[in-house]
């Protein structure tokens, strides 16, 4: 049996290294993005084809705003541990994906329902209508649906985290600098 007597004995707190090629970063994005949740739905139930005044499914929405964010969130954590070497451990990456993809599920979905709200408002016939469309759009889709967005952004840059904490960066001890010849930084 295991005990965690400190916050050094949690898994996942080996000392990370950013791999050496380019490489690692492009497919890390990329295994971030195959969210399972969309890919294996996808074939189950395909989304309805895109024509005039149809909307396109959430699930590909989802999936190209996962394209897009999950390398601005590897490049942010790249370019946050060169400057000040954190986060140090495949927990710290995990954990900087769900706090980052958290809170661009909170913002996204308000920002959505903002426009929506705008758009019901000139949609309307006068302005008794157009404050009984934003009210339902805010209520519904605002206080109800940011929930629901939170947990699901959540939940997909839990994956993002550890597809870019196990692919972008491998475990390797920190060197000790017996000599003090080691540049700092």
């Amino acid at each position: 049996m295991s005990r965690f007597d400190s916050y050094a004995d949690l898994p996942g707190q080996a000392t990370i290294h950013s791999r050496p090629a380019p490489l690692y970063p492009i497919l890390a994005s990329l295994a971030g993005a195959a969210w399972p949740p969309l890919l294996l739905t996808l074939p189950m139930w395909p989304p309805n084809p895109v024509g005039p005044g149809r909307d396109l499914d959430w699930r590909l929405m989802v999936l190209l705003i996962g394209l897009v964010l999950v390398p601005l969130g590897l490049w942010r954590i790249i370019d946050e541990r060169r400057r000040s070497g954190r986060p140090g451990s495949r927990l710290g990456v995990v954990w900087r994906f769900m706090l980052y993809g958290g809170m661009a599920a909170a913002g996204l979905q308000v920002l959505w329902v903002l426009g929506m709200a705008v758009v019901g408002g000139f949609e309307a016939g006068d302005v008794a209508q157009a404050l009984g469309a934003a009210e339902t759009t805010l209520l519904i889709f605002g206080v109800g649906g940011l929930p629901i967005a939170m947990i699901i952004g959540v939940s997909y840059a839990l994956w993002a985290g550890l597809c870019a904490a196990f692919i972008a960066f491998e475990a390797r001890p920190a060197v000790k600098d017996r000599l003090g010849l080691m540049p700092k930084g």
